[in-house]
């Protein structure tokens, strides 16, 4: 299944998702590319945006590979950590935070971020390639006591859907398409641009205003 850009993929995922439409529930973007279906989702459903702000704790040897990650409220770590000194991750923990928090001003001003507790969350991306990064994040928001998680993309590579599926936070998974030789997102997309920060603020205030 080739979709024609992120704003069908994301009308498509709104269809699937019509159950959750004027619920106490709350459409969560990853982040850039995640951020246009999310908006589509969200205006469909009459329900609030966000993006979920979080990064991942690179090794102190190897920058790339994740011992955890952090968002604004919380953090997570792998069995990896456990060899990493603790005074190096809360350093990491500390700075990464100041790095999202400026973040978040720069995506929403003084906005104070929604409540989570209670609420269904509809966690949002353009696609799935390891699920690493998503099931980190979703342990994190496990952490705010929602009433229930649904994770919903157009295109997920095979082990990644059942490493999502696995995962005991997540209360349900929509997925349109699990095609084989999955090699990137980008491959599934007849556009597929870049997503930046501004196109990212934009959505989220025209959002609000909606």
């Amino acid at each position: 299944m080739i979709f024609k850009d992120r704003i069908e993929a994301g009308t498509l995922l709104a269809a699937e998702l019509r159950v959750y439409k004027n619920e106490n529930a709350l459409v969560l973007a990853i982040p850039r590319g995640g951020v246009p279906l999310g908006y589509v989702v969200a205006k469909q459903l009459h329900l609030p945006l966000e993006v979920v702000l979080s990064k991942k704790i690179g090794h102190p040897l190897h920058k790339e590979f994740a011992i955890g990650a952090v968002t604004l409220k919380s953090r997570v770590l792998s069995d990896t950590a456990l060899e990493v000194s603790q005074s190096y991750i809360d350093e990491e923990t500390k700075r990464i935070k100041a790095l999202l928090a400026k973040r978040y001003q720069e995506f929403y001003g003084k906005k104070t971020p929604l409540q989570l507790k209670g609420k269904i969350l509809i966690i949002i991306d353009d696609g799935i390639a390891t699920g690493n990064t998503i099931i980190s994040t979703i342990e994190m928001l496990h952490e705010e006591q929602p009433k229930k998680i649904v994770v919903a993309i157009p295109v997920s590579s095979k082990s990644a859907l059942i490493k999502l599926k696995n995962t005991p936070f997540v209360d349900e998974v929509i997925c349109l398409s699990t095609p084989e030789n999955f090699r990137a997102v980008g491959q599934f997309y007849e556009t597929f641009d870049q997503v930046d920060d501004a196109e990212v603020k934009i959505l989220l205030n025209k959002n609000t205003v909606d």
